[in-house]
């Protein structure tokens, strides 16, 4: 093992060229040479590609502030402040960890949302597809039969995906991870039961009788996994969330994923109990205010979350800040859903999901609205050249 001592030896290595990718960071990758992290005695050391000490107190603090475990072996530190990747390491189960830049995850995040209103535009394509796909499940379980059966779960319990590494090394489990033993028959009625992310436990009745059938076919197939399928071949294939978003992808020609649906459910909900929130405080002139706190918490019950998760990752951060806006202004309340309560309907849609994308549609025209003002006063701020 290396100490603070020990002169290190580097061959000169051609450091790729990051690429920008917004917000002013680069991408990058652990595979470039990057900051070494040395111990000495009770605290660490850092010594850069070169092999030289680094002594520059800011270039400490930012890698300090990243908050490295100190159990972490073979730890990388990304040598640029703006790398969307900044450092990489071994957990003490041997597990590769991440540690992004604040500016790459607000990036991640606002890039999600923006594409909330373009996954209900496919929402009604990926339904049409599941019932297809279930009205054609009949005898051994299909790959499409058993996708569809998942999407429908995904679509109608707000459950996750699923990890195969969570559920090997946290005993934490998603649909396409459940085990034979997660799925109880009571009375001809199926429920899952099962401890998912973070220990919280999920119960969820599969209600449908077309995914029933396709989740007892499942069961007839030897092994302890839940959601198998038979190939063309007759070989017994394994599901996994990488087959889920495959098959998102087919049915809509899109980059959508199966955490979509919870992120899509989330700020349904939201939106929902904000408009009921509203129809409260009309009926009550005391002064009923609209909590975002008490949304968050009764969205985050739905989707088995911390009210903080929800906040930051499962509802559009406009439709949250809506309750704020309107509960000190009547006038504005009565405008929006008023014109929320005209949204036509739409083919594949719950009225509370046309509602959500009337909603996104005006707050992205509000945005770009907004962006061309922007512009035009900046143009007209701009000092005009002297004629010559």
């Amino acid at each position: 093992m290396l100490d603070a001592t020990t002169p290190a030896h580097h061959e000169p290595a051609a450091v790729p060229a990051p690429t920008p990718i917004g917000n002013g960071l680069v991408y990058v990758s652990s595979e470039m040479p990057g900051i070494e992290r040395v111990r000495d005695g009770e605290g660490f050391r850092y010594r850069d590609a070169e092999g030289h000490w680094i002594r520059d107190e800011d270039e400490i603090a930012r890698i300090r502030k990243l908050a490295i475990p100190p159990a972490y072996e073979q730890v990388w530190i990304c040598p640029l402040a703006n790398g969307h990747l900044q450092a990489t390491g071994l957990d003490a189960r041997g597990r590769r960890q991440y540690r992004y830049h604040a500016d790459w995850r607000l990036l991640k995040d606002e890039a999600k949302f923006e594409r909330l209103e373009q996954f209900g535009q496919a929402l009604p394509r990926i339904r049409a597809r599941v019932q297809r796909d279930l009205d054609k499940a009949h005898g051994k379980p299909s790959r499409s039969a058993v996708l569809a059966a998942i999407v429908r779960l995904l679509d109608t319990t707000y459950l996750r995906v699923g990890n195969e590494e969570y559920a090997r090394t946290n005993k934490s489990f998603g649909l396409t991870t459940l085990r034979n033993r997660h799925l109880q028959s009571t009375r001809g009625r199926l429920t899952l039961r099962f401890r998912g992310k973070s220990g919280v436990m999920h119960e969820a009745e599969v209600g449908d009788k077309r995914v029933a059938r396709v989740v007892r076919q499942c069961q007839q197939l030897p092994g302890q996994a839940l959601f198998q399928y038979l190939d063309e071949d007759g070989e017994q294939r394994h599901v996994s969330s990488g087959d889920v978003n495959d098959y998102l992808r087919e049915a809509t020609g899109g980059e959508f994923t199966a955490k979509d649906f919870r992120t899509w459910h989330g700020s349904v909900q939201a939106l929902e109990l904000t408009r009921l929130a509203c129809d409260r405080q009309t009926e009550e002139p005391t002064g009923l205010r609209i909590r975002a706190k008490e949304i968050l918490a009764a969205v985050a019950k739905q989707l088995g979350n911390t009210p903080a998760v929800c906040r930051k990752a499962y509802i559009h951060p406009a439709v949250l800040e809506l309750g704020g806006k309107l509960s000190a202004d009547a006038e504005a309340m009565s405008k929006v859903w008023d014109g929320l309560g005209t949204a036509r309907t739409r083919r594949g849609l719950l009225a509370a999901e046309g509602r959500l994308m009337d909603f996104l549609r005006r707050h992205r025209l509000t945005l770009a609205r907004e962006a061309r003002q922007l512009n035009r006063l900046s143009a007209t701020a701009r000092p005009r050249r002297a004629r010559s």
